[in-house]
């Protein structure tokens, strides 16, 4: 029989003859596994979206299925300045839409610079699975989704039309205002959606309305794949959310499933995909970002730039906003 003094000899010294795999540190916790199914998604917006998207999980159903379904909440919301309907414009005063959809399996869809349908995600998804192509812009995404049914319809809501007439009339031109939900009570930017199923299948989303009264013609970090979000379904998801030109220049999502797929737990990931940024960007400052993140055993994480991002989380036992922390 095994003594306890030599059981806790033999624990130590495997202990100590762990290999530190590539990229995680030895002062980094081990993660236990995160309860399936699970959906996250960025902003308190997410908080709604999740619901929608919970209503599919907790019955079996596909996560691609309850992204789409919970990034659809926002992009309705008139209440929302920043997705769909009720999205501030651009300088121009046009509502341009940007989304992106990715399954398990790799496969992608996207629209950008779309004008008049509320329901980009929507969109994006037939460009994934009726066409060869992975994205579609401008005049040719609306085409498109004329074609397959959808609606023409006026997203520029009377609000929004009042502070665009406001930002012309103040001449100040454009600059990115960090965490502006603090200034005008509601949600500013992306809703990034990741979600497993019970089959354990891992999908993403993610849409918006882009920059309030940016340059007209501007696409932002969201429907590029590899950069507003992106799944790989072997090893998990990222999606991002603020300042598209900073997570474009870096390749954000994609870089926070690679460096999970070498070992980083997903906020481990989303801290050195945002410390990336700032080793790179001289005006990061000037910027906020975020990064959420979800590997396939379920486990969660996220980190910012600025104070002041959150992140939404559902399973059978958590439903919450979490405060995330941040490099400044």
């Amino acid at each position: 029989m095994t003594t306890r003094r030599e059981f806790v000899a033999l624990t130590l010294k495997s202990v100590a003859g762990l290999t530190v795999m590539p990229g995680l540190s030895q002062a980094e916790p081990t993660l236990q596994t995160g309860e399936i199914p699970v959906v996250i998604s960025t902003w308190n917006h997410g908080i709604p979206a999740n619901d929608a998207a919970w209503a599919i999980l907790e019955k079996g159903g596909y996560a691609l299925d309850a992204v789409e379904a919970g990034v659809r909440v926002p992009e309705a919301d008139p209440g929302v300045i920043s997705v769909g309907y009720g999205g501030l414009p651009d300088a121009d005063g046009k509502v341009t839409l940007d989304a992106s959809i990715m399954d398990e399996k790799g496969r992608a869809g996207s629209v950008t610079f779309l004008e008049h349908i509320m329901h980009p995600i929507s969109v994006a998804r037939l460009v994934m699975e009726r066409t060869p192509h992975v994205m579609l812009s401008g005049d040719g995404a609306l085409k498109f989704a004329l074609q397959n049914g959808f609606e023409k319809e006026n997203l520029l809501t009377p609000e929004a039309r009042k502070a665009w007439k406001a930002w012309k009339k103040s001449n100040t031109g454009f600059k990115p205002v960090i965490n502006i939900e603090n200034e005008v009570k509601v949600n500013h930017d992306t809703i990034g959606m990741l979600a497993i199923d019970r089959e354990g299948r891992l999908c993403g989303a993610c849409t918006t309305s882009g920059m309030a009264f940016k340059m007209h013609g501007r696409v932002g970090d969201s429907p590029v794949i590899g950069a507003g979000m992106y799944v790989d379904g072997k090893v998990g998801g990222a999606a991002a959310t603020g300042t598209g030109e900073l997570v474009m220049k870096t390749l954000g999502s994609f870089l926070v499933v690679e460096l999970m797929r070498s070992g980083m737990s997903p906020e481990a990931a989303c801290r050195e995909a945002v410390n990336r940024i700032v080793a790179k960007i001289p005006d990061y400052r000037q910027h906020q970002i975020g990064y959420i993140a979800l590997n396939i055993k379920g486990e969660t994480g996220a980190y910012a730039i600025q104070p002041g991002f959150e992140y939404a989380i559902r399973t059978n036992s958590v439903q919450e906003l979490r405060k995330v922390e941040s490099a400044i």
